[in-house]
């Protein structure tokens, strides 16, 4: 097994030096699904809720929260994002959110993509939870990533 790049040799944990590490263009995408019933899923996508434009309140979360991972996540780097995207895309039983962070900079965007993604769907099931308290985030993962010294990476589904 590879060392982990967040323990050092005693095992105690430390924010990773990344000062020698070369500039390089990355992005990650990540995704995550809310599973809602068709009365909750009609109301988000039809902008028809009590509190108003769901997916417009999940789009400036998801990025908001990308801007802040590096003070939500104990170890990670504070990043000077260039681009963070967030897409919904309404299915059958739910809602599909993709979340795209990217910038030219010594690590990667991971954390910001899944932390973008993660918080959209959780602003999503605030929104709708007046109609629907049994709402299901799940699948949320990590789907590409591109750039840095391990190069591109993709889900294999």
């Amino acid at each position: 097994m590879s060392k982990l790049t967040h323990l050092d040799d005693d095992g105690a944990a430390h924010m990773v030096d990344v000062s020698d590490k070369q500039v390089t263009r990355r992005s990650a995408t990540a995704e995550g699904r809310i599973l809602m019933t068709t009365e909750a899923l009609a109301a988000i996508t039809q902008g028809d809720l009590p509190k108003g434009d769901a997916i417009a309140a999940a789009r400036i979360a998801g990025i908001m929260a990308a801007k802040k991972t590096g003070e939500l996540i104990p170890l990670c780097h504070t990043l000077g994002l260039e681009a963070v995207s967030i897409e919904f895309h309404p299915e059958d039983e739910g809602i599909r959110v993709v979340a795209t962070a990217s910038l030219s900079g010594k690590t990667g965007v991971e954390m910001e993509a899944l932390t973008a993604a993660s918080v959209a769907l959780l602003t999503l099931y605030d929104m709708g939870k007046a109609l629907d308290k049994g709402m299901r985030i799940d699948g949320i993962r990590l789907i590409a990533k591109t750039g840095g010294k391990s190069g591109d990476w993709h889900a294999r589904d």
